[in-house]
C-alpha cells in the first residue's frame, strides 16, 4: 500500500477529508522520525515499537569485483511487532 493510499483508507475510517488525513498521517511520520532522531524508542502497547540499535562494523566482500571493503558500524530503526499485531496478521493470514 502506498501513502496516497494509506491517506485515502485513512479518510475512510476517521470520515476526514483527504487533504486534513494527509495532514495527521505528515504530522505523525514527522513526529515519529523526531523521537528517532533523538535517539529514542516509540512505543505503542500491543502493536509494536521503534527503536535505534547500533549495527557494529563489519568486513564484507564487493559483490561486482569480489574486492574487500570495511562496513563501518551506523545506527539503524529497527521495528519490533508486539504481540497483537502479530497475532492480528497471523489470523487474518491463516488460510
Amino acid at each position: 500500500m502506498s501513502k496516497k493510499e494509506f491517506v485515502e483508507a485513512y479518510a475512510k475510517a476517521t470520515k476526514e477529508t483527504k487533504k486534513r488525513s494527509e495532514e495527521l498521517v505528515n504530522a505523525f511520520l514527522e513526529t515519529v522520525q523526531e523521537i528517532l532522531e533523538k535517539g529514542e524508542s516509540v512505543q505503542f502497547v500491543g502493536w509494536g515499537a521503534f527503536e535505534i540499535r547500533e549495527r557494529a562494523a563489519k568486513d564484507g566482500r564487493n559483490p561486482a569485483t569480489g574486492e574487500k571493503i570495511h562496513i563501518p558500524a551506523k545506527k539503524v530503526v529497527k521495528f519490533k511487532v508486539g504481540k497483537k499485531l502479530a497475532d492480528g496478521v497471523a489470523k487474518a493470514t491463516k488460510k
